[in-house]
């Protein structure tokens, strides 16, 4: 039988490789945790002041940011229309689209001393429509006609120039118009045919008729 001492040898020597083997198999699995360590302690740089989450954007940039003032000019109509009050109109805009928009001129309007039917209109800008004087009004009330409508078929050049809304350009087509195809059916005709505009016939439909 061998010595105790050969006995020991031999066992160190077969014991060994086998240690070496579970080391090897154990140093992986050490390894990575080692790795994952490091990961979660040094892995995400260190948030910074203030907090980490992401910051909300300035007021004028987000969503909610006020909205700009809508565009155009504010308009105060006053005196002899029909419904008097502020009004928003478009820019470049004249007296008479101010005045259509409080709903034309009523019956009491003195056509002799309306505003610049042409004027143009700045914001913050009064349009004040004169109305006829207490004594013809009352006079009206009685039954007297206080402002004879223009024929469109009759009138003269001169007549039909004092209608308010009507331009020079707009006087002669009215006669060339009545000359070629024989007069007016209604005044809505100087809308639809003589592409008077809209805010010009608010004004001139009161004193003018066929």
């Amino acid at each position: 039988m061998p010595s105790p001492i050969l006995s020991s040898l031999l066992s160190r020597v077969v014991i060994a490789p086998r240690r070496r083997l579970l080391v090897g198999l154990a140093f992986p699995p050490a390894l990575l945790a080692a790795v994952l360590v490091g990961m979660l302690v040094y892995g995400h740089p260190p948030a910074p002041p203030g907090g980490g989450g992401p910051q909300p954007a300035p007021p004028d940039a987000a969503g909610g940011a006020a909205l700009p003032p809508p565009s155009g000019l504010l308009v105060d109509v006053t005196g002899a229309v029909a419904h008097p009050g502020v009004y928003r109109v478009a820019r470049g805009e004249r007296a008479s689209a101010a005045i259509a928009a409080a709903g034309g001129l009523t019956a009491d309007a003195d056509p002799a001393r309306l505003p610049n039917m042409a004027a143009r209109l700045q914001d913050g800008a009064q349009v004040r429509v004169p109305a006829l004087p207490t004594a013809t009004r009352s006079a009206a009330a009685g039954g007297s006609t206080r402002v004879a409508a223009v024929s469109l078929n009759t009138a003269t050049a001169e007549q039909l120039a004092t209608v308010p809304g009507f331009t020079p350009d707009l006087v002669a087509a009215v006669i060339r118009y009545r000359t070629d195809y024989g007069g007016f059916a209604t005044t809505r005709e100087l809308v639809d045919v003589l592409l008077m505009s809209e805010a010009d016939y608010q004004l001139a439909r009161r004193y003018v008729t066929v």
